[in-house]
């Protein structure tokens, strides 16, 4: 019997786009390239990147919403576009901001009905709902109209939805996204208690959040433009970079200094600026700690004041950084659609 729970061979996704002129010949949009995954049974397996990796189309494929152009996939042992009805009813899927149920019914009668869609019998599905609500603290709002539910509410009870059906992979795509603090917080927690309950349950996890992906992940596979550029444990990811001296660095408006302008600085290997209100944060990653000095130097001439300071670990912004040249947000203002 296999332990993989997923398993993709050089799976491949191309959009064909439509021209502006009738006889003008369609463009091409590679989303996906050659992936390779596996993950194994009992994983939590995250997916990282931008907005406008590939990491939408790549769970609308595993979960049978979307036929590769190239490759194939396997969930739950089932050829996903060969094999949809063996794979479905072992799957389920919550996306982040999507809608939530019927406006008119309460939590538990939303949850209820959807039960109804995969079989679970009435008398079940009403245990797994009080237990699940619990959880994930909105055991009090089970007989609340989700209209009457504020937005991390409502996610909270299409995550409960997600889980209500027991399946053997969950996919959660982007599943905190648009939560407060506290909701992302109960929705992290909610996900682990669910996994420790059963050590054959398996989910995927698509983030752009980086501490999201850090905090709780067995394996991260890094993805940008369609490829995947790295797989493994967070920690082994990070310790890539530990050769490294890294810095953050806060300081005021750049007056035209760009992240080149750092690499060309002796023994400066990798530098990625992110705006703020006040200013500007610097991410350097350098040979020596004395190179330090050059890059001080550079925001005397450039009349730069420098705010705050650190010496720091590696990140999985560090990772994505080394790997793709830029930062997480920097790749996301290049603009490419999932």
């Amino acid at each position: 019997m296999s332990t993989l729970a997923i398993e993709t061979k050089d799976l491949g996704r191309i959009y064909k786009l439509r021209g502006n002129k009738k006889k003008e010949a369609r463009k091409e949009l590679i989303a996906l390239q050659d992936v390779n995954l596996t993950v194994k049974k009992g994983e939590l397996f995250g997916l990282l990147g931008p907005n406008g990796a590939g990491k939408t189309t790549l769970i609308k494929i595993l979960t049978t919403l979307l036929s590769p152009t190239s490759g194939w996939a396997k969930v739950a042992g089932a050829d996903v576009d060969r094999e949809p009805d063996l794979v479905r009813p072992r799957i389920n899927m919550v996306s982040g901001g999507e809608s939530s149920g019927y406006g008119l019914l309460t939590v538990r009668e939303n949850l209820w009905m959807f039960s109804q869609f995969y079989g679970v019998p009435s008398k079940e599905a009403n245990e797994r709902i009080e237990a699940l609500l619990e959880m994930i603290g909105m055991k009090d709002r089970m007989h609340t109209k989700s209209s009457d539910l504020s937005t991390g509410l409502r996610q909270k009870m299409n995550i409960v939805r997600g889980f209500l059906t027991e399946p053997e992979v969950l996919f959660l795509d982007e599943p905190t996204l648009g939560l407060d603090v506290g909701a992302m917080r109960d929705v992290r927690k909610f996900v682990l208690e669910w996994l420790r309950a059963d050590k054959e349950r398996t989910l995927l996890l698509t983030t752009h959040y980086m501490m999201e992906a850090d905090e709780l992940c067995d394996r991260v596979a890094i993805i940008n433009k369609g490829r995947v550029l790295a797989c493994d444990t967070p920690t082994a990811l990070k310790q890539k970079l530990q050769k490294d001296v890294l810095f953050e660095i806060h300081t005021s408006p750049l007056n035209g200094l760009t992240p080149q302008m750092l690499v060309d600085q002796p023994e400066v290997t990798k530098a990625a600026i992110t705006e703020t209100e006040t200013g500007a944060k610097l991410s350097l990653s350098l040979v020596e700690e004395s190179a330090l000095a050059r890059v001080i130097n550079l925001f005397t001439q450039k009349d730069i004041k420098v705010m705050n300071l650190n010496k720091r670990e590696p990140t999985l912004e560090d990772v994505f950084v080394d790997l793709v040249g830029r930062s997480m947000a920097e790749e996301e203002d290049s603009g490419q659609p999932e």
